[in-house]
């Protein structure tokens, strides 16, 4: 029987921007070579993959190499879908049943609002010779599980380094976030986001990435509610809010096209 299979730009109102996202509806479980070959296929950062299960759905996300514990804009995607497809589901938040445990979506007139853990995060010390490896002269890092985080002093370092991705593959870090304040009104701090370790070498936009950002430039800002954007060469818009130990994201999204897939 075929099965709907769908490309979403997240985090943008703009099609070809932010960050594209897989999402395959399923009606029965596959296995999990069955998630990753397709998700190689689909080459994209991440392919979600949507379980009906009890009141909600099980959700699970796929890299082209490897199964991730957590991954935003592929959850707004996935919501953006059951919300579009099933425009009955907007009067409440749903349920996703997920590796980093429940998450939350709802309609949020147009957009997408998800309820994510925040992270918890510790400063550490760096290696004087990370500078290569990042493109930046760290002023700042802590980490959270496998984030880390690395602030510069402004905002155009961010906007133009370029990391040196062979030698970030290989350091004990699979998910590197490097960000900075600001310099324009608009937002409240700018990010970039790069996993090579996890074949993707710069992800777009990362709504996961932000559950370390917004506890972070809160402590700094000592603000509760952020506007932020990621500096990729898609780029994305995100709007943040902490609320004790998780964070509301919320964004747009554009759905690019729907396929059916046949094997």
């Amino acid at each position: 029987m075929p099965r709907d299979l769908y490309q979403v730009d997240a985090f943008t109102e703009e099609p070809f921007k932010g960050n594209p996202a897989g999402v395959c509806l399923l009606e029965n479980p596959e296995s999990d070579r069955w998630m990753q070959n397709l998700a190689r296929e689909m080459n994209l950062s991440e392919t979600a993959f949507l379980l009906p299960e009890g009141n909600g759905w099980r959700l699970r996300w796929f890299t082209p190499t490897t199964e991730v514990d957590l991954c935003g804009h592929a959850t707004l995607a996935s919501a953006k879908i059951l919300f579009e497809t099933q425009p009955e589901l907007r009067q409440d938040w749903i349920k996703f049943q997920t590796r980093s445990g429940e998450l939350l979506a709802r309609w949020a007139d147009g957009r997408v609002a998800l309820d994510f853990p925040a992270m918890l995060y510790q400063h550490f010390s760096h290696e004087a010779g990370i500078e290569h490896a990042l493109g930046i002269k760290p002023v700042a890092a802590v980490f959270s599980g496998n984030y880390f985080l690395f602030e510069a002093e402004n905002e155009s370092l961010i906007r133009k380094a370029q990391p040196d991705i062979p030698s970030l593959k290989k350091l004990p870090m699979p998910e590197v976030i490097i960000t900075a304040r600001s310099s324009d009104s608009e937002f409240d701090f700018i990010s970039r986001f790069f996993a090579p370790q996890l074949g993707v070498d710069e992800d777009p936009v990362t709504g996961s990435a932000h559950c370390l950002l917004a506890p972070y430039w809160g402590d700094k800002l000592e603000k509760k509610e952020f506007d932020a954007y990621q500096a990729s060469a898609r780029g994305g818009r995100l709007h943040l809010r902490l609320m004790g130990d998780r964070v509301r994201i919320e964004g747009a999204a554009k759905i690019v096209f729907k396929a059916e897939l046949f094997i």
